[in-house]
């Protein structure tokens, strides 16, 4: 089995992680949130979105959050954007990155964006050229990669074609989400190879929700087809808000428990990851979601 020896760590938490929590998270505590992924060694945060509030209240203080974390030379901060008035708020609060998004599954861009793929697609073509011609990078999600929670089962085929579109569009890397967390193994390497055909396995990163408890052995299986980048959460905070059932992402600590299980580098310190899990836990009053924190927690508390 032949695995990277290095592994891109993308993390979710302040944006993905924080905006499908039922209260407001003070700009305060996401400053701190974010303050501390920086310190853990993360150099890649999506710290915000710059959605409209009425759609997504959680991010509404994007700008006051960007405005107040305490940036270090080396990591990328970026935000989501869904169209111009959004990337002009990126832009305004000094966005490392942008991330556009769109959807595999005709139903779920309807439901979610309330438009077609391609009516969503063509919205973001203007995003992508004010981005670059300003020298920011954009980065592209799609979603529902695997399976749709108004349609099903959603063909690779739809996934490669809809990932090419953002590779060409001018995204340097694609994330690929298994929303509703209910792939598996084997199709989750088929849905790879599929968009493999047509992007550079070093531009594809991984996406996958933890609802049906099988993120970590997709995440091994994509890996083994060479995939290194992997998107995740602290805590295992998230969801959906337009998928209903789906629960966070793959936690943080628990892909970064197998990768040290590995030997596979992430530059990134395991032990302040906990706490750090554990600092955001206490402030939404829940434990985490990870098994690996909560087990870390348990003994140390013993």
């Amino acid at each position: 089995m032949k695995l990277p020896s290095k592994v891109k760590i993308v993390e979710m938490g302040p944006r993905d992680g924080l905006q499908n929590e039922a209260e407001i998270v003070t700009a305060p505590i996401k400053i701190t949130l974010v303050d501390k992924l920086t310190n853990n060694g993360f150099r890649f945060i999506e710290a915000g979105s710059f959605v409209s509030p009425k759609w997504i209240p959680q991010m509404a203080d994007s700008s006051d959050v960007m405005a107040g974390i305490r940036r270090k030379a080396g990591v990328v901060y970026s935000v989501l954007v869904p169209n111009m008035k959004g990337f002009e708020g990126a832009l305004a609060a000094n966005a490392s990155e942008i991330a556009i998004f769109g959807a595999a599954s005709e139903a779920f861009s309807k439901k979610n964006i309330n438009c077609s793929i391609e009516e969503s697609l063509a919205r973001f073509e203007p995003v992508c050229e004010a981005a670059m011609s300003h020298g920011i990078p954009v980065r592209g999600y799609v979603s529902t990669v695997l399976d749709c929670p108004y349609q099903g089962p959603v063909p690779a085929s739809e996934t490669a074609r809809v990932s090419k579109l953002l590779y060409d569009m001018g995204c340097h890397e694609v994330s690929l989400g298994d929303t509703i967390g209910r792939g598996t193994p084997r199709r989750a390497q088929e849905m790879i190879e599929a968009v493999a055909a047509h992007l550079p396995i070093e531009r594809i990163a991984l996406h996958f929700h933890d609802t049906y408890g099988q993120a970590l052995a997709n995440i091994l299986a994509c890996m083994e087809l060479g995939i290194a980048v992997i998107d995740s959460s602290v805590a295992g905070l998230g969801g959906c808000p337009y998928a209903n059932g789906a629960s966070g992402n793959v936690a943080t600590e628990d892909v970064l428990y197998m990768l040290r299980g590995l030997d596979i580098e992430t530059g990134i310190d395991f032990e302040g990851v906990i706490d750090t899990a554990n600092y955001i836990a206490r402030e939404l009053g829940k434990p985490p979601e990870s098994r690996v924190a909560r087990a870390l927690t348990d003994w140390k508390a013993a």
